[in-house]
């Protein structure tokens, strides 16, 4: 179990959060969150990579010229991989990049790698509840009050997103914001600082805290 701090919109304590999920063990955890990553980067892939081989390659059906008396090298075709605009050997087909990982251990890594960024997370009591428009600058002055230094990448968790915290956000190219039971482990690590709003919070604990 560990133990957060609540903050209010102006950054002041408002009171005190526990987080209790299970983690994987000391001496697989970094194999088995690896595998996370590794697999999730993989699924990212399009996996449409082509090239064309010699067979693929329109043209070179006529013999470029005579097998002998020429002094140069018998050739069959002007489209074999050693010349120019020939095919390619063993390039890219498209393919997929699957990687199999069954749901308890995924679950796993994900609640590993979020017990391990405890010290970064910074949980906020009604997160942009005040807002009445869109206004980025209101939420990049209320990660400055949550002692979130300019520039740092920020993960932003919040349970049901209002339209107007959307909108606010997605002009911070250095802020992503999803929903808390959409969690992913490499955003999870790949952030500076987790910002949590307390409803967040309460729904990770209700849909990761199964075991």
């Amino acid at each position: 179990m560990a133990n957060c701090v609540i903050r209010d919109w102006q950054g002041k304590e408002a009171g005190k959060a526990s987080l209790d999920l299970k983690v994987a063990k000391e001496t697989s955890a970094n194999d088995l969150v690896h595998r996370a990553v590794v697999r999730q980067l993989a699924h990212a892939r399009q996996g449409t990579a082509s090239t064309l081989t010699r067979a693929e390659v329109a043209g070179g059906g006529r013999k470029p010229y005579k097998q002998k008396g020429t002094g140069r090298a018998r050739q069959g075709s002007i489209r074999t991989p050693l010349r120019p605009g020939g095919g390619v050997v063993f390039g890219p087909k498209p393919r997929s990049y699957t990687l199999a990982m069954n749901r308890k251990e995924r679950r796993l890594a994900l609640r590993t790698a979020l017990m391990s960024r405890i010290d970064a997370i910074t949980v906020v009591k009604g997160f942009g509840t005040d807002l009445k428009a869109p206004k980025t600058k209101e939420i990049t002055a209320a990660l400055g009050r949550f002692g979130i230094e300019a520039g740092a990448k920020v993960l932003l968790i919040i349970d049901k997103p209002s339209e107007m915290v959307r909108l606010s956000v997605r002009n911070l190219e250095k802020v992503k914001l999803i929903a808390a039971d959409q969690l992913n482990v490499f955003d999870l690590l790949n952030a500076n600082h987790l910002v949590l709003s307390e409803e967040a919070l309460a729904t990770i604990q209700e849909v990761y805290g199964d075991g």
